[in-house]
C-alpha cells in the first residue's frame, strides 16, 4: 500500500478529516438546541450484526459495549448530519447462514442505512455477498484478508482494524529475531486460521525461518490434549491463535503438556481474549509473548485517548469491566467498533448522506479517506486507510506477560504491515 494524498477537491475531504481529528467532546450547545433538527428527522439506523450467541459471544458482548458507548457520544455531540444515531441489533449466532439472513433483515425490514459489526471471518464470508446484492454498505470489524484479497465486493469496508496478513508481516521479524525460527502453528480450522497459516508461513520464511508443523483445530473442539503430541521436537516456538469459549481450556492444557521446559510461546491474544491471565493454571505463560491490537493493561505511557476510551466503555486498568473484575474484555479487538462508527460518521458527513439513495456517495466518500490520526475517535492509534482495497493499516503491539500482566515490549510502524494491493474496488461498478 502507498500513502496516497489526503487532499480532495472541495470541502468534502476537509470535512471528513476535521471529523476524524476533532475529538469526541460534545458541543457547547444545550441538548434541546442540538436536537432541534434531529427531532424532525428520522434517525440514522446502523444495523449491528452481533455475535450475541455462538462461539463469538464474548466478543459480541464487548463489541456491543464499545458500540453503545460510541453511539452515545456521537448523539451527545449532535448525531450525524443533524440526525440521531440508532443502533439496531440482530444476533447472528456467529453463524454464516444466519449472518446473511441478518443482513437481509437490516436492508428489508429495519430500513437500516448501513450494516456493521461482523467479526468472525466465516460469518463475513457468508454475509458480505448478500450485502453486496442488496447494495447495503457493510462495515466489517473482522481481521480476515478476504476483503483486501478481492474476494468480497465494493459495498464491504474494513476501516477499524488491520487484517491478519498485515499483522503477521509486522510480527514475524520480532519472532525470528527474539524467539526462534522453527515454528509450530496451532490455529482454528476456518478462514481466519487459514490466513494465519498461510501468511505467517510466508512471513517467517522471509526471515529465514520455517513452519515445521501446522495443527488445525476444529472451531467446536473442547479438549486439545490429543494435538500437542504432534508438535515436532525441533520446535523452537509454538505460535498459537485460538478463539471461542474453550480458549481457557486450550491454554491450560498446553501448559500441562509442556510443563516448565517447553518451547517459546508466541500467541495472538485471541487465545486469551475475555480470559483473566491470572487464572489458575496459566502461570506457565509468564515470560511468553502476545500480539495485541490495543494493549489490555494500562501501560506506563498511557495516552489520553486510551484513558478517555477506557473510561467511556467502562474498562478498568486491568482490562476488565469496572463493575465486575471477572468480566474481562476483548480489549485487543473491540476498539474497532468504536473507530468504525466514527469512520461511518465521517463518511456520511463528507457525502452529505440523507438516506439509502446516497449509499453510493457514502462508499465513494469513505474511499477518499486516507489518514486517521490518533484521537478520541481513533484511540488505538494512527491509521492509514487504503480506498482501493477497503482495508485499514495501523500499528501492532507485541506484549510480554510480566508478573501476570501484559507489558508492551515492541510497537511496529504502520508501514511494516503494508503489502501490494491485490484489488481495486474503486474500479468495480456499483
Amino acid at each position: 500500500m502507498t500513502n496516497t494524498s489526503t487532499k480532495q477537491t472541495g470541502t468534502t475531504r476537509r470535512g471528513a478529516l476535521k471529523t476524524l481529528a476533532a475529538g469526541a467532546a460534545a458541543t457547547s450547545l444545550p441538548l434541546w438546541a442540538r436536537y432541534a433538527q434531529a427531532q424532525t428527522s428520522e434517525p440514522i439506523r446502523v444495523g449491528f450484526q452481533m455475535h450475541r450467541t455462538g462461539i463469538g459471544a464474548a466478543y459480541g458482548r464487548w463489541y456491543g459495549r464499545a458500540t453503545e458507548a460510541a453511539a452515545r457520544l456521537i448523539n451527545e455531540a449532535g448525531g450525524i448530519n443533524g440526525r440521531p444515531l440508532e443502533i439496531v441489533v440482530e444476533d447472528d449466532g456467529t453463524d454464516p447462514k444466519r449472518g446473511a439472513e441478518v443482513v437481509e433483515k437490516f436492508a428489508t425490514q429495519h430500513n437500516c442505512d448501513v450494516g456493521f459489526g461482523t467479526l468472525f471471518s466465516h460469518v463475513v464470508a457468508g454475509s458480505a455477498p448478500r450485502a453486496g446484492e442488496l447494495k447495503l454498505p457493510y462495515f466489517i470489524v473482522s481481521e480476515g484478508h478476504q476483503l483486501a484479497s478481492g474476494a468480497l465486493n465494493r459495498y464491504t469496508v474494513q476501516p477499524g482494524i488491520t487484517d491478519v496478513k498485515s499483522q503477521v508481516m509486522a510480527m514475524a521479524p520480532f519472532v525470528a529475531e527474539n524467539l526462534g525460527k522453527k515454528v509450530t502453528m496451532i490455529y482454528p480450522d476456518y478462514a481466519f486460521g487459514h490466513d494465519h497459516r498461510d501468511f505467517f508461513s510466508e512471513a517467517i520464511a522471509a526471515q529465514g525461518g520455517e513452519v515445521v508443523a501446522k495443527l488445525a483445530i476444529p472451531p467446536t473442539e473442547t479438549s486439545f490434549t490429543k494435538y500437542f503430541p504432534k508438535i515436532p521436537r525441533e520446535t523452537e516456538v509454538v505460535y498459537h491463535v485460538m478463539v471461542g469459549p474453550a480458549v481457557l481450556t486450550f491454554v491450560k492444557e498446553m501448559g500441562e503438556f509442556f510443563g516448565p521446559n517447553g518451547p517459546e510461546m508466541f500467541g495472538f491474544i485471541d487465545s486469551l481474549e475475555a480470559v483473566d491471565i491470572a487464572s489458575p493454571g496459566l502461570e506457565f505463560l509468564e515470560g511468553s509473548h502476545f500480539w495485541e491490537g490495543m494493549p489490555r493493561y494500562v501501560q506506563p505511557n498511557q495516552t489520553e485517548e486510551d484513558k478517555f476510551y477506557r473510561e467511556q466503555v467502562g474498562v478498568d486498568a486491568n482490562g476488565a469491566s469496572v463493575s465486575d473484575p471477572k468480566d474481562v474484555s476483548t480489549y485487543a479487538h473491540m476498539f474497532a467498533c468504536w473507530e468504525t462508527l466514527y469512520f461511518i460518521k465521517a463518511g456520511m458527513e463528507a457525502a452529505g448522506y440523507q438516506g439509502p439513495q446516497d449509499r453510493q456517495a457514502l462508499i465513494e466518500a469513505v474511499e477518499a479517506i486516507t489518514e486517521m490520526p490518533l484521537s478520541k475517535e481513533h484511540p488505538q492509534g494512527p491509521k492509514l486507510f487504503n480506498g482501493k482495497t477497503h482495508q485499514v493499516f495501523g500499528e501492532q503491539h507485541i506484549s510480554q506477560v510480566v508478573e501476570g500482566k501484559l507489558l508492551v515490549k515492541h510497537t511496529t510502524a504502520i508501514e511494516e504491515g503494508f503489502y501490494p494491493d491485490e484489488v481495486d474496488y474503486t474500479k468495480m461498478s456499483f
